[in-house]
């Protein structure tokens, strides 16, 4: 990393950022598409942190917190985590994932989980490189209209 922008929790401000930078991984959203799902997403259990400099986001991280019956303490979900191409390669990633499990620890949170499509395979390689344990396949289902 050549400098240190704080990481800071995510705020309704940040959605035409988080919607620039979320877009090119496959999951297109707007500004007003990310404002309108903003207050029951966050009532949900999920928050964001990001990592700004000089107006934009250099990148992002969401989180979700889940209690579930075969944990005695909730677990921690990463949902999200992007740095922007321009940005990548020094350290944010990291820095992110870093701040994100403190976070979801400071929430309660005895184990943090990630997915990540099959097809990004540098991603797994990412997560292994940072002590992640493949340890399940995840199955989705997605319903007609969505």
């Amino acid at each position: 990393m050549t400098s240190s922008p704080a990481i800071r929790r995510a705020t309704p401000e940040d959605a035409s950022e988080l919607a620039r930078l979320l877009t090119p991984l496959g999951y297109p959203v707007s500004e007003a598409d990310v404002l309108a799902i903003w207050p029951s997403w966050e009532e949900g259990g999920n928050w964001a942190l990001v990592l700004p400099e000089n107006g934009r986001l250099l990148g992002s991280v969401t989180l979700h917190r889940m209690t579930v019956l075969h944990r005695p303490r909730p677990v921690g979900r990463i949902t999200s985590l992007i740095v922007d191409p321009a940005a990548r390669g020094q350290g944010w990633g990291r820095a992110l994932v870093d701040a994100a499990e403190q976070s979801l620890m400071s929430h309660g949170c005895g184990m943090v989980e990630v997915t990540s499509h099959q097809r990004r395979k540098l991603a797994h390689e990412f997560y292994l490189h940072l002590d992640y344990e493949r340890t399940s396949y995840r199955f989705a289902k997605t319903f007609p209209g969505s």
